[in-house]
């Protein structure tokens, strides 16, 4: 008698989470216009702003993000690393679309809703992205497998504060000042999805799973 399959359960609400996410930002930027968008009108009361080179690199940087977002679940399962060439792909891919985001995110950030504490907090986050991305492709290429796996995870984890940050500064926004709501739901991101990473992994260990989808 066959076994039956486990659902992934993990994978499934990552790629829930990520199709939502997706859905959001096809509606609100590209059905109804960045120029409607709230983050973007108080942008455009800046005399330096201007909205269609902001768009240029606005649109590559979601559109990437999200491309990156939707290909590292897949790619932490041991269904891709059981086909090594299609994993090497979509690695490439997963890291191409981030160290193309890492050179859009500086001038995005110039004009960050809550001014410069918020900038800052976003090339923090952009700094993370690089080195934790750099990390795991440097592993990858030595063939230090394990390595590569846990700064991948960690990149992953980076890449997710696309999602969990706006999550995070819906509760902040509704009593304090975009300038520190911002930057607190920026930073406070970047620390519970690294931990929640870390925690994950000391968990697969002591399972002896060794992976933190448990796939």
């Amino acid at each position: 008698m066959k076994k039956s399959k486990k659902v992934n359960l993990p994978v499934i609400g990552l790629y829930m989470t990520v199709l939502l996410f997706s859905a959001y930002i096809f509606v609100m930027f590209f059905v109804l216009g960045t120029e409607n968008a709230p983050m973007v009108k108080g942008k455009m009361e800046s005399e330096n702003f201007h909205l269609p080179v902001w768009e240029a690199f606005f649109y590559p940087h979601i559109i990437l993000g999200t491309i990156a977002l939707a290909i590292g679940p897949f790619q932490l399962t041991k269904m891709s690393r059981k086909n090594p060439k299609l994993h090497r792909n979509l690695g490439r891919i997963y890291g191409v679309t981030i160290f193309i985001n890492v050179l859009l995110v500086p001038y995005i950030s110039l004009f960050s809703t809550g001014g410069r504490s918020t900038m800052i907090a976003f090339l923090i986050l952009n700094a993370f992205w690089l080195g934790t991305t750099a990390m795991g492709v440097l592993r990858g290429f030595q063939k230090r497998i394990p390595s590569h796996k846990t700064w991948i995870l960690r990149s992953y984890a980076i890449t997710w504060v696309f999602v969990s940050f706006r999550i995070a500064v819906i509760p902040f926004s509704a009593f304090l000042d975009a300038s520190i709501s911002f930057p607190i739901a920026v930073y406070l991101s970047i620390a519970l999805n690294l931990l929640f990473v870390e925690w994950k992994r000391k968990q697969a260990k002591k399972t002896g799973s060794g992976d933190v989808l448990n796939t």
